[in-house]
């Protein structure tokens, strides 16, 4: 096979390889070729430590930016396109050479000297006194790197009719999906919310997930959203659909849609491998029939840095992750720690055939909502704004800790407007914790047996050791189990443990009602 080149091309190129500069290593000074290399690296605008972890950003028109690691043999081959790397004979003359492995690697290992990348964001950037700041590129003040953000044009002062303006269309472009308590009305054959209610629990969680999802770059923490549906019937309700549609408004671009895997240590390594890509939103799919737990997801919604391992390797990394989190599933439930850190959207069809339902068809409606972007994120910016303007006057909701700024940025406008509270749900979301149902029963049935007599726990009845212990584990596992969950209150009860007064006597525990007043 024969390869013709260029001339003029080739030409262009040696042209350009000489006017690279030298950069002398000294094998004696290592150190000092590293930062040198370092230097020319950071002027590229394209490598960033993230979290301790060398990263390089690429950054195509019209494209998500692409987030990946800068191993020493990347270092190698972008230092040979900035610079002639060279040493000295024994003549005292200079000779190109490769640059040394060994520094490539103290260059990625030590990532000294680089800037902090923290994410990426491709909505505008928001400030707390109701402005909006559009960037491209790296920007200083966030650590996150800014790419196709739109420009947008937002009233100076929006009033509250033109929030309950903007809410109403975000609404409407909704309307066609089954929110379980939704009130419904038929409109050009079709089955929607009606619009003129106020929206319900579900509804409002998804609108809330919108706005949370378009704010989420500018705030420190922000809850994740959770869109569930009953398990079987729940197929083709359109949760997954619906996570497109934010992110389409919010990013202007879908999200690339991962699932569980076969275990728990295997889901979070998948969702540390996802946080790693700083890619602004993390979807989770298809988390059916099943109680989600996971610790990776707790940490980095509720704790900024959150630490995690870098697969396969025994390296931590902090990551300031601004990254939308969003999870769908069928017959799907939180665990009571990540129940707090969620909104809750349940979408009910009320049909065995969900995806039979007379419905615009999902390439039709991902179609407009692309086509409508700037139409509606300059609606939701609307209500952000109006929020930011009128704090004082908004409507509050529960305390949310951790999330005091996103429930002033998100939850109090959307209830000023007349939406309901999200966080109301994440009761409901904890008394649907296996766990906690089955220590809500556990505690019952002490109760019954035993009230609040000091008890050890070979002296409990039959009835609390098999809740207890349904696989007849023995005495250490349940010794250990009761350990473990002292302080611990449900259903109105805390559970205490006394110490052993004697060498031969065990450990008591105390099941004590709780004053709810």
């Amino acid at each position: 096979m024969n390869f013709h080149t260029d001339p003029q091309a080739a030409a262009a190129a040696t042209m350009s390889r000489a006017l690279l500069p030298d950069l002398l290593i000294d094998t004696g000074d290592l150190p000092a070729a590293v930062k040198a290399a370092a230097d020319l690296l950071i002027k590229t605008g394209q490598v960033y430590d993230m979290g301790g972890l060398l990263v390089q950003v690429t950054a195509a028109p019209d494209q998500p930016v692409r987030i990946s690691p800068f191993t020493h043999h990347a270092a190698t081959m972008r230092i040979h396109e900035l610079c002639h790397p060279v040493t000295m004979d024994k003549d005292g003359k200079e000779k190109p050479i490769t640059f040394p492995e060994r520094a490539a690697k103290m260059l990625v290992d030590t990532a000294e000297g680089f800037p902090k990348l923290n994410g990426t964001a491709s909505a505008p950037m928001l400030r707390d006194d109701g402005t909006i700041h559009t960037a491209t590129g790296f920007d200083d003040a966030t650590g996150l790197w800014c790419h196709n953000v739109p420009a947008v044009r937002i009233p100076a002062k929006p009033s509250k009719a033109d929030a309950q303006v903007a809410l109403r269309t975000i609404r409407e472009t909704f309307a066609t999906f089954p929110f379980a308590d939704g009130q419904r009305i038929t409109a050009h054959d079709l089955d929607v919310v009606d619009t003129d209610k106020p929206p319900g629990e579900a509804e409002t969680a998804l609108i809330c997930g919108l706005l949370t999802a378009i704010c989420r770059a500018s705030l420190s923490l922000a809850p994740g959203l959770i869109i569930t549906a009953p398990d079987v019937s729940g197929a083709g309700s359109g949760k997954g659909l619906l996570v497109q549609a934010i992110c389409a408004i919010a990013f202007g671009s879908p999200p690339a849609a991962f699932t569980t895997g076969s275990d728990k240590a295997e889901l979070d390594k998948r969702i540390a491998s996802e946080l790693m890509q700083a890619g602004v939103a993390l979807f989770l799919d298809n988390a059916n029939s099943m109680a989600l737990k996971s610790d990776t997801l707790a940490s980095v919604i509720t704790e900024r840095p959150a630490r995690v391992r870098v697969f396969g390797q025994t390296k931590m990394v902090a990551l300031n992750s601004t990254a939308f989190i969003a999870i769908t599933g069928n017959g799907l439930s939180v665990s009571e720690d990540l129940a707090r850190r969620f909104l809750a959207c349940e979408l009910d069809p009320k049909c065995d055939d969900p995806e039979a339902r007379d419905f615009p068809g999902r390439d039709v409606f991902l179609a407009g909502i692309k086509a409508r972007r700037a139409e509606l994120l300059t609606a939701a910016l609307i209500i952000w704004r109006f929020g930011r303007q009128n704090e004082a006057s908004l409507e509050r909701g529960k305390p949310f800790g951790s999330f005091e700024t996103w429930a002033s940025w998100v939850r109090d406008p959307l209830m000023s407007l007349g939406c309901t509270d999200p966080v109301a749900q994440i009761s409901k979301a904890k008394a649907r914790d296996p766990r906690r149902v089955r220590l809500v029963e556990l505690f019952e049935t002490w109760d019954q047996h035993h009230q609040s007599d000091p008890i050890r726990v070979e002296e409990l009845c039959d009835d609390v050791k098999n809740i207890a212990d349904p696989q007849c584990r023995g005495r250490q596992f349940r010794a250990a189990y009761f350990s473990k969950m002292h302080g611990t209150r449900a259903a109105g009860f805390v559970l205490t443990r006394q110490e052993a007064a004697g060498t031969w006597t065990g450990a008591t525990y105390q099941l004590k009602k709780i004053d709810q007043h």
